[in-house]
């Protein structure tokens, strides 16, 4: 026996085999080690699957509300209760009033809005205008009540061009209910209504928000001060203004803004057609070009507060810083309230070499122009002519 014999006996002390024939225990310890990676990776096969059911149980389950909430969008439920003022813009479509709806509390959700919208074939009929609706109404008795004209507020008025600020008062206390020394009183804060910086009033001025209260239709909050209203007006003022450039076209044409407003206003006292306009300024140039005054009725009128066709000679020779027969140039501040066309045909005027005008046939707004002396009087004979057939006027 040699010395690898004696480390190569397969008993023990004992006499019992250590480990059976020659490679066998190789094999055993295998096999168990096969077997505990067998267990090792169907526990962590079973606990993936279980992960697994979990997650697409959880998914399935949000999935479907996720759904659900798509085609069944959260609404509220009935009439609703109490009552909130909700005002539809000019130009609004259905996620612009469902977003106010929702805002207020109106509905409860916007996308529960657009469903019954896309599905109410009335829906473009909505109006804009200051709505009375209730607090937490579901989206088809919502739609319903836009819809319906008695929700809404019967607060909508047009205001035309050439009214006096007192004229334009009276007719918001007629349509509001507020008093018109309300508006008288809001008018005298200019700044807290928003004109701009450049509309200061000048001395002699006889109101100084004249000019400034845009002429336009209006949908008027209810629930609205005399002063919040007139905000409004020069707040629409405020973006024509913008709109149009004024303070940098004035300078175009060297002038001051609040002269712009001021000749826009004598403009729009005197014409008729819209067409007319930029004739009218013309002839306001010309005259101030060789220093005549403008001898305008409607600057006499305006200061007497009165409204009429027949203007004595003797209201024309009264002194006042108003009149422009007796002072060149333009008056102090605006005599009336212009709009778009007015201010575009002071910034713009017609060419020509015309010094008067006549509204020949007032009623059907005709007004003809003349360059001479001698055409003026024919005017003004065809004019009186017109008076004569218009008794009264």
């Amino acid at each position: 026996m040699n010395d690898l014999d004696l480390f190569s006996d397969p008993y023990g002390r004992d006499g019992q085999p250590v480990d059976g024939p020659p490679g066998r225990r190789g094999q055993r310890t295998a096999r168990k080690k096969q077997r505990k990676r067998k267990r090792k990776n169907s526990a962590v096969v079973f606990f993936s699957l279980a992960i697994l059911v979990a997650v697409l149980g959880t998914g399935g389950v949000l999935g479907y509300a996720f759904l659900d909430n798509r085609m069944n969008p959260p609404d509220y439920e009935g009439q609703g209760a109490g009552h909130v003022t909700v005002q539809v813009k000019e130009g609004d479509l259905g996620g612009t009033i469902a977003a106010t709806l929702q805002k207020h509390d109106v509905i409860k959700s916007v996308r529960a809005f657009m469903k019954v919208y896309a599905n109410e074939p009335d829906a473009s009929k909505i109006q804009p205008g200051y709505y009375q609706m209730r607090l937490r109404m579901s989206s088809k008795a919502a739609m319903a009540h836009l819809l319906d004209s008695k929700s809404r507020s019967g607060n909508q008025i047009i205001i035309s061009e050439g009214l006096r600020a007192t004229e334009v008062f009276a007719r918001l206390s007629q349509k509001t209910g507020i008093p018109a020394k309300d508006f008288v009183a809001a008018s005298r804060n200019p700044r807290a209504l928003g004109l701009p910086s450049w509309a200061k009033a000048p001395a002699g001025a006889l109101n100084q928000v004249e000019g400034y209260l845009f002429p336009g239709r209006y949908d008027l909050n209810p629930n609205a001060t005399a002063a919040q209203i007139l905000k409004q007006m020069v707040a629409r003022f405020n973006q024509e203004a913008e709109r149009l450039d004024l303070v940098n076209a004035s300078r175009e044409v060297d002038m001051r803004p609040e002269q712009v407003i001021t000749m826009a206003s004598l403009i729009q006292a005197e014409g008729g057609k819209p067409q007319d306009l930029p004739k009218i300024a013309r002839v306001v140039l010309n005259r101030f070009k060789i220093g005549w005054p403008l001898a305008f009725d409607t600057s006499v009128l305006y200061f007497l507060n009165k409204r009429t066709l027949d203007v004595r000679f003797k209201e024309t020779e009264t002194e006042h810083p108003y009149n422009t027969y007796r002072h060149k140039g333009l008056t102090p501040g605006p005599i009336s309230n212009p709009g778009e066309a007015a201010i575009k045909a002071v910034l713009k005027p017609a060419s020509g070499g015309w010094m008067y005008f006549v509204a020949t046939d007032p009623h059907r707004k005709i007004t003809k122009f003349a360059e001479t002396k001698a055409e003026f009087d024919q005017l003004v004979a065809e004019f009186r002519q017109w008076q004569r057939k218009n008794p009264g006027n």
